[in-house]
């Protein structure tokens, strides 16, 4: 029997419908969150709860759970509920407790649809699917009396074996990131503090197993520090408030904070190129972490247990630095372990500070580095040379003329006179003269489309600079007028991550797509252009890269003698 087939009929089963004709597809497994049956298990005070997703394709592996017609049905024989799901609890998905399984029950069952994850994560996403695929949901309780040292999990073998991608959390803390099930896998629990419970197998620990990481940010103008700390650790350290709360609700985290911050205030020392440095603070964010990113999430109610916060330190420098140095003076019991990383133009390179590796360096070791650089924008054509816009009319209709007297002479039979001809032919100079000249500096499609490339370029490098007054000083040599303000405004709001904090994108590439003269007046060009922006930031540990779209009417003038963006309406702008 092809139970892949048979799942919307055994759906129908569950609800007491007949289904519509209809097959399910193969289910390819590729991750563990794409595994053709999810198990979810949740450690809570007196009880594991399992959330089970059950695909078509390991039906007859879990047959045990199923009802007895449709056991029945499925060519299994005639054993009774209540004996198979003995069978099921005690020995196909058991929960050991030395060595013993706990008994458990089935609180529900029934067809659902599978819930659509992220690739990297995990993490449920909405889905648009038209044919969601459906599979068997159950939910299963295995209670207990006494709250257990340790539970041992245990995959099914004896009814066949089965794709099952699984995470298991206590008291709603990941303990491991999703990870394909096998029997033996055992938990040991911390009730005091879930953070710390951890699978025996290093294979299952989690990517963010350590409740404090360091990150360095090399970058030209400046060094970057980031410190993520737990503040359940950090209480043990220093009184932030949290001893007995279980929840940091919005007008706690200002203090907590502020306290965080005054604790760091004394660690993690920064040296460059063997200065000691003090830096300024410029964010501190409570964070949710994925393996994905790290979102800011202020102003929510939060978890004490799985909360971290991440504080952002900024040391301006001139250039690149040679020597970056940070050195780690927290380690506890529990931590022995930090991950760290030095990130620049090259990429990140992770490490891990111990009690006898202290010291997270960065050399710089980089052969081309790119540095902020400004291009020559073309300048305007001078007086003269938009005279010899006209000038090359001119001369050629003089040469015509002369050329037209001294033709009318020889066929008069008249000798032509040799200054006519000495003139016709330095007036003919003069004609392509001037039109070589206005072709060299007039703006036709290929050279409007380097112009706007290049006011862009200037536009985008100056946000490379440090300290707003810098900033406007690049600008200027692009930007004119008003417009100068708004252009710094709106720039920079396109570079920030919002759910990062503030976090800026530095510009990596300007592609200019098309742009066309959509108007002239005086010694202004109204210019439509499209044109992508692609960047990346380095950031609580992860690099986020990020490509904008813009459309938009830009006002090109004359100022001075130099090409400066006066105007600009955005037609649209989108995340592609």
């Amino acid at each position: 029997m092809d139970l892949k087939r048979c799942l919307p009929v055994i759906a129908a089963c569950f609800l007491g419908l007949l289904p519509p004709a209809a097959r399910g597809d193969a289910i390819v497994v590729s991750q563990a969150m794409f595994a053709s049956t999810i198990a979810e298990y949740f450690v809570e005070e007196d009880q594991v709860r399992v959330e089970l997703e059950i695909g078509g394709g390991d039906l007859a592996t879990f047959r045990n759970l199923l009802p007895d017609g449709i056991f029945r049905d499925m060519g299994f024989g005639e054993a009774p509920l209540e004996q198979r799901l003995a069978e099921f609890f005690g020995r196909d998905l058991a929960v050991l407790v030395e060595g013993e399984p706990l008994q458990g029950f089935v609180v529900r069952m029934g067809p659902e649809t599978r819930v659509t994850r992220d690739p990297v994560t995990g993490e449920p996403l909405s889905s648009e699917d038209e044919e969601p695929e459906i599979v068997i949901a159950a939910t299963l309780i295995y209670p207990f009396d006494e709250q257990p040292d340790t539970l041992t999990l245990v995959a099914p073998s004896v009814t066949g074996a089965a794709s099952i991608g699984f995470v298991l959390y206590h008291r709603d803390v990941a303990v491991n990131d999703f990870r394909f099930l096998a029997s033996g896998y055992t938990v040991e629990l911390d009730w005091d503090d879930p953070w710390y419970s951890r699978f025996g197998t290093r294979a299952l620990r989690r990517q963010y197993f350590s409740p404090m990481a360091g990150f360095l940010y090399i970058e030209p103008y400046e060094v970057r520090k980031e410190i993520i700390v737990r503040p359940k650790d950090v209480q043990r350290w220093t009184d932030l408030g949290l001893d007995g709360v279980e929840v940091i609700t919005p007008e706690m985290q200002e203090a907590v904070k502020a306290g965080i911050v005054a604790f760091l205030d004394d660690h993690f020392a920064v040296t460059i190129d063997g200065q000691a440095v003090e830096g300024t603070i410029d964010r501190v964010n409570f964070l949710q972490r994925t393996l994905r990113s790290s979102v800011v999430v202020d102003g929510q109610d939060i978890d004490v247990l799985p909360a971290t916060v991440g504080v952002i330190y900024v040391f301006p420098t001139e250039g690149l630095p040679q020597v970056v140095e940070m050195d780690w003076d927290l380690f506890s019991e529990r931590m022995q372990l930090v991950p760290a990383s030095t990130v620049d133009q090259a990429g990140p390179l992770p490490t891990f500070l111990e009690p006898d590796f202290t010291t997270l360096r960065w050399d710089n070791f980089l052969k081309f580095p790119e540095m902020p650089t400004l291009v020559d924008i073309r300048r305007p054509p001078t007086l003269l040379q938009r005279l010899t816009r006209w000038g090359q009319w001119v001369f050629g209709i003089l040469t015509l003329v002369l050329l037209a007297r001294s033709i009318r002479g020889w066929r008069a039979e008249r000798r032509a006179p040799a200054a006519g001809l000495m003139a016709a032919v330095i007036s003919l100079g003069l004609t392509v003269g001037s039109a070589y000249a206005w072709q060299s500096v007039r703006l036709d499609s290929e050279r409007l489309q380097a112009l706007m490339g290049d006011l862009l370029h200037n536009v985008y490098r100056a946000f490379d600079y440090r300290g707003e007054e810098a900033v406007y000083d690049v600008l200027a040599r692009s930007v004119a007028g008003e417009l100068l303000a708004e252009v710094y405004l709106e720039t920079r709001k396109g570079l920030e991550l919002a759910n990062q904090g503030g976090a800026q994108v530095r510009v990596k590439d300007i592609e200019m797509l098309d742009t066309r003269l959509a108007g002239v007046e005086g010694n202004a060009l109204t210019v439509e252009a499209r044109w992508n922006v692609a960047g990346s930031v380095g950031h609580w540990g992860h690099i986020h890269q990020r490509v904008n779209g813009y459309h938009a009417n830009v006002t090109v003038e004359d100022r001075d003698g130099s090409w400066k963006l006066t105007g600009l309406e955005i037609l649209q702008e989108e995340r592609l």
